[in-house]
């Protein structure tokens, strides 16, 4: 799966996405991570990619032209998605990661400053995304947080594939509580169940444990997900 970055700090993306399970993605070529400069496309000779905006107010944004320029260079004739990190967009959830992570190829813009010019949103993004209710200082970090989430569930990214299926949100439930060696750590012991061995007793016991702690810590999804299920945990 090809991820493209059109930024103006593509030495961050590079960091962020270069080492760990995502670097060992890129290496095998699972993945790849390409970071592209918007600042390669402006036709300003000091490499100016912002300006003051029309009609006045505080700060500075960024031009159309190189972020279109960009973009294309990247896109030419396909129809890839462009996804553009704003605050005003639709909430980023793992319902939208597995969505994304059925394309081939998704370009993640950007913003820096105030904003992007609003013409060359209109005419190159598909989908106008958020991580949250906060203003950051640049889409950098959204972005990254979003490739992150996304490559996970390409085949072959993580070492176990189960894991993206058993993880919180998977099945609208929270994850239940897991443990490792030794037995007993200050005092505290491993749930007995987990060392009987019956496995269908486990599997039983997490997800107990997965809807208690979803109604405890997230009674918006546990709302969300009574809708479908019974207590059994069984599809309605």
């Amino acid at each position: 799966m090809k991820f493209h970055i059109l930024t103006l700090f593509p030495e961050m993306i590079e960091q962020g996405l270069g080492t760990s399970i995502l670097g060992r993605a890129a290496q095998k070529g699972l993945i790849s991570i390409n970071a592209v400069n918007i600042r390669d496309y402006t036709t300003e000779k000091h490499g100016k990619v912002d300006d003051y905006p029309y009609g006045g107010g505080a700060g500075m944004l960024m031009q159309a032209q190189p972020v279109y320029d960009a973009c294309q260079a990247v896109r030419g004739d396909k129809k890839t998605r462009v996804l553009y990190m704003t605050p005003q967009g639709e909430t980023f959830t793992q319902a939208k990661a597995q969505e994304l992570a059925g394309e081939e190829e998704l370009i993640f813009l950007c913003g820096h400053y105030e904003g992007i010019d609003e013409r060359v949103l209109e005419e190159i993004v598909t989908d106008h995304l958020s991580i949250g209710d906060y203003v950051l200082t640049g889409g950098e970090l959204p972005a990254m947080v979003m490739i992150d989430a996304i490559a996970r569930l390409v085949p072959g990214v993580l070492h176990n594939d189960d894991s993206s299926v058993t993880e919180s949100f998977a099945d609208g439930l929270l994850e239940y509580p897991q443990y490792s060696r030794p037995e007993e750590w200050h005092g505290k012991k491993v749930p007995a169940i987990l060392l009987s061995g019956h496995h269908a007793n486990i599997e039983k016991w997490r997800l107990e444990q997965a809807m208690l702690r979803t109604q405890e810590r997230r009674p918006d999804l546990w709302e969300r997900w009574q809708k479908t299920h019974d207590h059994s945990g069984t599809l309605k």
